[in-house]
This record gives C-alpha cells, sequence and structure tokens, in this order.
C-alpha cells in the first residue's frame, strides 16, 4: 500500500536514522529558537553547542555532518550568529581546510606504498610484542607527517584484505574438513587483528599530538600561534616526548601480560595462508608496479622535508604530493583522481560546520566565564585548568571542535591583555596535549577512532564501542596522567630552557 504524504517526509528524514533520534533532533529544533528569543541567548547558545556535542557523540546513528548542520543552519537564521562571521572563521583557518583537502588526497595516491610496508611488518615479525610495537611506532611516525585518519584507513586497508584472504581460503570445503579448530582459529585471528587495530589507533594519537600537522586542530593551534613546523614540535616535546615513552611502554606491558584484550598471536594456520598469498602476489607484481613504489618512497620523502622545513603551506605540499604521484604513477582519468577527495570532503564539510559553531560562542561570548575562571588563577593553575577542560570535553566530543574553541579563546586573552605572550604559547601547548592524549578515551574523540569503529573491518572482527573503550582504557590513563604531570611540572622549565639555548623564539603575532 502506497504510504502517505507524512510518512514519506517521516522516512526521508535524516534516513535510517531511528526514530527517537529524528524526534528529538526535532525537538532541538523547536526548543532553541524559543529559548533564544524568549529566556536567554546564552543559554540558548550552551543549549546549541550541548546539543552539537550530542550529535557527534551519537556518530554512529547518523553522520553529525547532518544534525549538526540543521541545527547551525538554524543558528545562523535567528541570529545566534552572522553568515559574515563564519566566514571569517573560515578565512582564519583556510590552511586547516587545505590540508583536509589536499594532504588526504595525496596520500591516497601513496596507499601502495603504505599498504606494501605494513604487509612486509606483520608478515616479518614473528614476536607478538615486537609486531605490536612495530604499528604503534609506525603508525605515530606516519600521523607526525601524514593525517591519522588516512594511516588508519590504510591499515584498516591491510587487515580487511588479511581477512579477506584468510575467509576466502578458509571457505573452501576441503581446508574446513583438514581443519577442525577453525573457529578458535578465526577467534583467534579476530583478537590479533583487533589487538593491531588498537594499537595503530593508539600511535597515531601519539605521534599525531607531536606536529604541526598530525591532527586538523593541531594546525589551528599552530596557526593562532605563529608557529612553523619545527617550532612546534619544540613547543610539544616537553609533554609528548615523555607521553609517547610512556606509551610505548604500556603498548609493550598490554601485549606482553595480555591486559585488556591484547596479547592474542596470528595463528600459524592463517600465516601460512597470508604467506602464500604474499608470494603469488609480489611473483605477479610487475616492473611498472616496483617502480611506482619506489617514485611513491621519494614523494615521501619529499613530503617529510617539505614540511618539516616550512617550504609552503601544508595544503599546498599535498596538493604538490597529488601532482607529483598522479603524473609519475601514470593516474590520468578524472573518476580516479575524483576518489582521492571522498574520504577528506565528509569531514571537511563537518568542520566547517565547527567553525560556524565557534562563530556563535564567540559572538554569544558563551566561554568568556569559563576563560575568566581560568585567568583568575595562577599561572601553572592556567595550564592544568586548561588541559583539563580540554581533556574532558575532547572524550565526549570532538577534539577538533574543542580545540578551536579553546585556542581561540586563549587568543583573545592574549589580544586583550588578559595574559602576555609566554602565557598564552604555554596554554597553547595545553589546549593542543589536552584535546590530543584524554580523547583517546572514547571513539567520539579521535576521528581515527571514529572511522576505525564505523569500518567495514569492525564488525568482522568483532570490535564494538565498548571493546573499544576497554582495550584504549589502559593509555587513556597512562597518556593523559604523564600529560597532566608533564604540564605541572616540566612544560615551564623546559621551555624556558629551550629558549634559553636559542631553540625557540617568540613569534611575530
Amino acid at each position: 500500500m502506497e504510504i502517505t504524504w507524512g510518512q514519506a517526509l517521516h522516512r526521508n528524514f535524516l534516513g535510517q536514522s531511528p526514530n527517537w533520534y529524528k524526534m528529538l533532533l526535532l525537538a532541538f529544533l523547536v526548543v532553541n529558537p524559543l529559548l533564544f528569543f524568549f529566556v536567554s541567548p546564552f543559554l540558548a547558545g550552551w543549549l546549541l553547542i550541548a546539543e552539537f556535542i550530542f550529535t557527534l557523540g551519537m556518530a554512529l546513528k547518523c553522520h553529525p555532518l547532518l544534525p549538526g548542520g540543521l541545527l547551525t543552519l538554524e543558528a545562523i537564521a535567528i541570529g545566534m550568529a552572522t553568515a559574515d562571521q563564519v566566514k571569517q572563521q573560515l578565512a582564519g583557518n583556510l590552511e586547516v581546510l587545505l590540508l583536509l583537502i589536499f594532504m588526504v588526497a595525496g596520500i591516497f595516491f601513496m596507499k601502495q606504498l603504505l599498504l606494501f610496508m605494513f604487509t612486509r611488518l606483520l608478515l616479518s615479525l614473528r614476536s607478538k610484542v615486537l609486531l605490536s610495537l612495530t604499528f604503534c611506532l609506525a603508525a605515530a611516525f606516519l600521523s607526525a607527517f601524514l593525517d591519522a585518519l588516512t594511516v588508519v584507513a590504510v591499515v584498516i586497508s591491510v587487515a580487511v584484505g588479511f581477512y579477506q584472504i584468510y575467509h576466502r581460503v578458509s571457505s573452501d570445503p576441503d581446508y574446513a574438513a583438514a581443519d577442525p579448530g577453525q573457529r578458535a582459529t578465526l577467534d583467534q585471528f579476530r583478537a590479533f587483528l583487533r589487538s593491531l587495530m588498537m594499537q595503530a589507533g593508539v600511535g597515531t594519537a601519539l605521534g599525531g599530538v607531536m606536529t604541526m600537522v598530525g591532527e586538523p586542530q593541531n594546525l589551528i593551534i599552530a596557526h593562532a600561534a605563529g608557529w612553523d613546523f619545527a617550532g612546534f614540535f619544540l613547543r610539544m616535546a616537553p609533554v609528548t616526548v615523555p607521553v609517547l615513552l610512556c606509551g610505548i611502554l604500556t603498548s609493550l606491558l598490554v601485549e606482553r601480560f595480555r591486559l585488556f584484550g591484547y596479547g592474542a598471536t596470528l595463528p600459524d594456520a592463517v600465516r601460512a595462508i597470508l604467506l602464500q598469498s604474499d608470494r603469488e602476489a609480489s611473483a605477479q607484481r610487475t616492473r611498472q608496479a616496483r617502480l611506482a613504489l619506489w617514485i611513491q618512497a621519494a614523494i615521501g620523502l619529499w613530503l617529510i622535508v617539505a614540511l618539516a622545513l616550512h617550504l609552503a603551506e601544508v595544503g599546498l605540499i599535498g596538493l604538490s604530493v597529488i601532482v607529483l604521484a598522479t603524473s609519475l604513477c601514470g593516474v590520468t582519468d578524472e573518476h580516479t583522481i575524483g576518489q582521492a577527495f571522498t574520504e577528506a570532503l565528509p569531514f571537511t564539510a563537518l568542520l566547517t560546520v565547527f567553525f560556524a559553531i565557534v562563530a556563535v560562542i564567540v559572538e554569544q561570548q558563551l566561554f568568556s566565564p569559563l576563560i575568566a575562571f581560568v585567568l583568575q588563577t595562577e599561572p601553572h593553575a592556567q595550564l592544568s585548568w586548561y588541559y583539563i577542560f580540554n581533556g574532558l570535553l575532547s572524550s565526549i566530543s570532538d577534539n577538533v571542535f574543542v580545540g578551536s574553541v579553546f585556542i581561540n579563546e586563549a587568543k583573545q586573552a592574549f589580544l586583550q591583555g588578559a595574559i602576555d605572550l609566554p602565557q598564552f604559547e604555554l596554554l597553547a601547548v595545553a589546549t593542543n596535549t589536552g584535546t590530543n592524549l584524554p580523547s583517546v578515551a572514547t571513539p567520539n574523540g579521535q576521528a581515527a577512532f571514529l572511522f576505525l569503529l564505523t569500518s567495514a573491518l569492525a564488525p568482522l572482527i568483532r570490535l564494538s564501542y565498548g571493546r573499544m573503550v576497554w582495550m584504549a582504557l589502559p593509555f587513556t590513563l597512562v597518556m593523559s596522567l604523564v600529560g597532566f604531570f608533564c604540564i605541572r611540572w616540566l612544560l615551564v622549565p623546559c621551555t624556558e630552557m629551550l629558549l634559553q639555548w636559542g631553540w625557540l623564539t617568540a613569534p611575530a603575532l
């Protein structure tokens, strides 16, 4: 029977999202203007923030761009902020948008090299402890120069490929008859892949916090503070280097003692299947394909050098990677080039919504009481509170959104004379580390974790939301606490020492 127009509209609105979610969002859209016009614009602004954070937390029910975009459109329409203010926020953060658009697309054309590297690692190292540590360190290094989301996407591709190879062989009736313990083998293989994926995910957080291109909010913070690539690394080093070392130690301990779901090894039967498949793929690899790998490796070196020397804006360096990789590896058709942008553009659109929410926060002065509370405390306490607030909010929402808001508020406090330049730079460090380290607590906080949770791999290896939180727990505790102790006791003396040595200079703000 044909449905009514009303039923059709209800089904189209937010698609397959649950009915309760649809009704709740409609309630938000009704309440917001009433509260803004008849009660308090300040309260309406805070309710908008809470609603937006809620949409981020419910990302598995519906991509946040849809409900967040509706809430933002209404906020602009009723006057919480203006379209011109949103434009100013976008113009001030153009470098971040270029990073997401061009850098992620550029790495798409280097996936062959990254897949080859991770495949070599998995099949060459028999020790699970060493393998997990290598995956963690490789993800950390790559995330320091590339986008963490792209690194996780590559590791997911490797894991899915291995799972499909094993599944194809194990589905054969002859193999099933030869391996009576196939169910136990599959469960162990799934546990093995789960631990590797989480180690790689944590690695992206450990490396992503260290450089200005590791996470999108890093670039926002670096731009606000006027830091270049080397300056950003040195500013963060008093916190990020100890956290990295403690994160590596945690990785070793959980694998060695099989804690929190880690420690599963690759079954011998699966290893034999994967090795045979790799030999066949290597035998079929042509000279042209091997040359493409060497070209991509050279482009990777160019990427690292260009970023370290800050030869151009990060997004433009990513564009150069696209041009070089496509030109030298024979990618010439528009359809293939267009595929490279599909991973980045949804998140780029969502980030634009973030900046619209930031415009509302600035216009309604929503964070003024919180910033005033922080600035009334002693300088050391300011750093601690900034780290704590950023960490708590990032663990339940999104670290890009939180980092954007807090660095803008700190910049305004500096421009108004409430804090001096050295204190603003220290607050920038607290903001960056606060948004990057505690946010590993939940998939909401880290875009890479959320991408893993929503990927096609997660159901295959039985990686649920609760299991991700549990497996991330030891790293959450260690990284958050070590980061706090470094902010509290190491940051100031180490920064002063680097300034005395001449390694750091005050930026021209």
